[in-house]
């Protein structure tokens, strides 16, 4: 291959994909006058660091905390904070989150394990002696402690360190304090076990009990001598772990939160506030009823404020259940055809009829919005405590951001843009539209492409979908083969309004493929009603839409679209549904490259697969159909698979045992095991290089496939 085929896997892999150097994590302070965000030196530095901005000198930024200056040599990373940055999808180092106090006098964060305290005031930061390695370190929001995770127990001491306490201790590997759970973490999008009292004084601390959940083990084969590392793990039908939230005060007092934990399995979310009592969300094992708790602070009893039915699943949009400033509860309203919030039980309606995406901020003039006006965009919209609506950015591209205090930071792009253009502005209830102040530099790579992409809706279903062409492709100048890159199921969304995130399939494009990228049934953006088809079968809805989406393709393309070379490439969900297709529409895709599969949803987690396919002790025929395992026999096609054995989210078991299926039934297929490698493939040599290999594979599978073969194909299968 060329310097140049080389140049792109190379650069994505040494930058985390153009991320590394990106401002990030924004907070504001509640006057709106300071600005504290994430930041590394450039491209190729992964170590994030702690800066802060003035609004009195908003071009300037100050650092305050240096993984380079500060000395953490001594420290080191828990495996509990390595599985948590795993959850996270978090491939930076050094700083990789912090928390403030309320006045924004103070911010905390963990440094290689060790407690970080700055003062933003005198812009100065040190590490501090504690016992760790330190986990997600939270300074109250009086700014007077900081509380802890250290081996699984919780701990509080004075900012300096002095006064320290265990407030919670684990007795064992299986309970812990202070720390989400794996199903928390990974399926509700939860990361935080430990929430503070406004004024201080106690916190709301999660206790996970693991000694009844069973046993998996994750070994490295590469070297024989190391002992294997266990995982508890719920994979569906099994037992879960038992969540218990406590209300512990500083000084050690601690009361449980009672609830029936045998009926309400899973604690979704918790939030505490100065706008009123702490809110615990709770759903049932099989995720169609949710209840409301209120938290009386004085005794730890709980109310039921509010519940939840829906047949398929229930769901609660980011954010909440939460109080506005007025103490009125704010929730999820849901529509057939879209998601919205509702205050007080009054739904909230906007001129443009967007999908609600998140609650992001409450603050005490009222609340900021992340709202979708297309399936594919997304915009910021302030609602008022008086109910007055005033869009802060453009309806069409990309805009993600924060407000407090009149202080506006947004993050902006579009289909067509490789860049982010990051902004402080100034905005207040009121005003017609938001003023610039400033911008804020990124000092990340920007891709080395040029996008030639189109975005459109094709088949039955209207289904959003982008088609990147090679830079080089001159409309029908030749008939193109495709490498379909879909997610293809619930909880994610590919098709969005920004260039930047198909860089990647820019750079496979310009191997010399069509790339399409669809989302089909299942994915969010386009209504509840949308998202629940899937219910009971991940695997027909899914395959269906990406058969649906090729022949919209090809006919809307007929002189640049191949129909008979279709490949199709994805990881996690994406890897099963690439397996899928070439086992059970052969006849459509002619090549798979399945990354990190998901093989047989019995051996997946819990919570996700039994919102989808229900208890496979009442619902095995959900298994059935949904499993790749019993279409081992049906392979004709070249399928590649590829996975991590260090994969703690989907265990490596899920290829071997479809790769013994597929030995079983004499069909060939290519297997690459990853030493070392999570679900993330971190790794700079293995991220680099698996780009190539991918792309060789596909490209010798689709290149040669002869019209013959093509035949012999379909009339095996």
């Amino acid at each position: 291959m060329t310097e140049a085929t080389h140049s792109f896997p190379k650069l994505a892999a040494l930058t985390a994909r153009f991320t590394n150097g990106a401002p990030t994590s924004f907070a504001v302070s509640s006057n709106g006058q300071r600005i504290a965000y994430l930041q590394s030196t450039g491209p190729q530095d992964s170590a994030k660091r702690l800066l802060l901005r003035e609004l009195s000198d908003p071009a300037r930024a100050v650092v305050i905390a240096d993984p380079a200056i500060l000395d953490a040599a001594d420290a080191r990373i828990s495996a509990d904070e390595q599985a948590r940055r795993e959850r996270l999808r978090e491939s930076g180092t050094g700083i990789v989150s912090f928390a403030t106090d309320t006045d924004f006098t103070t911010a905390t964060f963990a440094l290689s394990g060790a407690l970080g305290v700055a003062d933003l005031q005198a812009r100065e930061a040190q590490l501090v002696s504690v016992t760790g390695p330190v986990i997600d370190p939270r300074v109250d929001p009086t700014g007077k402690h900081v509380a802890w995770v250290a081996d699984r127990s919780l701990y509080v001491a004075n900012l300096d360190g002095s006064d320290e306490r265990c407030l919670a201790a684990s007795t064992g590997a299986d309970q812990s304090w202070g720390l989400a759970n794996f199903l928390a973490a990974e399926e509700f999008d939860r990361i935080r076990g430990f929430w503070w009292a406004p004024d201080g004084q106690s916190v709301i601390v999660e206790e996970v009990d693991e000694s009844g959940v069973q046993e998996f083990y994750i070994s490295d084969p590469t070297t024989p001598s190391a002992t294997p590392r266990r995982v508890r793990y719920p994979a569906a039908g099994t037992p879960n772990p038992v969540v218990r939230l406590w209300l512990v005060s500083i000084d050690g007092h601690r009361s449980q939160l009672t609830w029936d934990t045998s009926k309400w399995e899973y604690v979704v979310s918790v939030s505490w506030t100065p706008f009123g009592p702490a809110l615990v969300v709770l759903y049932d094992r099989s995720q169609t009823n949710s209840v409301t708790l209120v938290v009386d602070p004085d005794n730890a009893t709980t109310q039921v404020l509010s519940s939840g039915h829906d047949d398929q699943w229930v769901s609660d949009l980011p954010g909440t259940p939460c109080w506005d400033s007025q103490g009125r509860l704010v929730t999820t309203q849901h529509e057939a055809a879209t998601e919205g919030i509702a205050i007080a039980g009054r739904p909230v309606e906007n001129d443009l009829g967007a999908n609600v995406c998140a609650v992001i901020d409450v603050a005490e003039e009222g609340l900021l919005l992340s709202v979708a006006p297309s399936p594919t965009s997304s915009a910021l919209l302030f609602v008022s405590n008086e109910g007055d609506q005033t869009w802060l950015t453009a309806a069409d591209g990309f805009h993600t951001g924060t407000w407090s205090g009149g202080t506006l930071v947004t993050a902006s792009t579009s289909l067509e843009s490789l860049d982010w253009d990051r902004a402080l502005n100034t905005w207040s209830p009121g005003e017609l539209s938001a003023q610039r102040v400033t911008s804020l530099e990124s000092l990340a790579m920007r891709p080395p492409v040029t996008l030639h992409h189109e975005l459109i809706s094709v088949g039955s279903r209207e289904l959003n979908t982008v088609v990147i062409w090679p830079a080089n492709h001159r409309p029908g100048s030749a008939r193109l083969p495709v490498i379909m890159n879909p997610y293809g199921g619930p909880h994610a969304q590919r098709v969005i309004e920004v260039g930047r995130a198909f860089a990647l399939n820019q750079w496979m494009a310009n191997q010399g493929f069509a790339v399409v990228v669809a989302d089909g049934r299942g994915s969010p953006g386009r209504g509840p009603e949308f998202e629940r088809t899937i219910k009971g079968d991940l695997a027909t809805p899914a395959l269906d839409d990406q058969i649906d989406v090729i022949g919209g393709v090809a006919a809307r393309y007929p002189e640049d679209i191949d129909p008979n070379r279709v490949g199709i490439v994805g990881w996690s969900f994406g890897g099963y549904l690439a397996a899928l297709a070439v086992m059970a529409a052969p006849e459509v895709f002619h090549a798979a490259v399945a990354g990190a599969p998901v093989t047989d949803w019995r051996l997946y987690d819990t919570a996700y697969t039994e919102r989808y396919l229900s208890d496979p002790a009442v619902y095995p025929e959900h298994y059935e159909a949904s499993s790749l395992l019993n279409r081992a026999a049906n392979l004709t096609r070249p399928l590649m698979i590829i996975h991590g054995l260090a994969d703690d989210n989907v265990l490596v078991a899920h290829s071997l045992q479809l790769s013994s299926a597929l030995t079983a039934a004499g069909r060939p297929h290519s297997f690459l095991p990853l030493s070392n490698v999570t679900h993330m493939t971190p790794q700079v040599e293995i991220a680099e290089n698996l780009q190539l290999l991918e792309i060789d594979f596909l490209r010798r599978a689709l290149n040669t496939l002869t019209t013959s073969d093509d035949a012999a194909a379909d009339s095996d299968a």
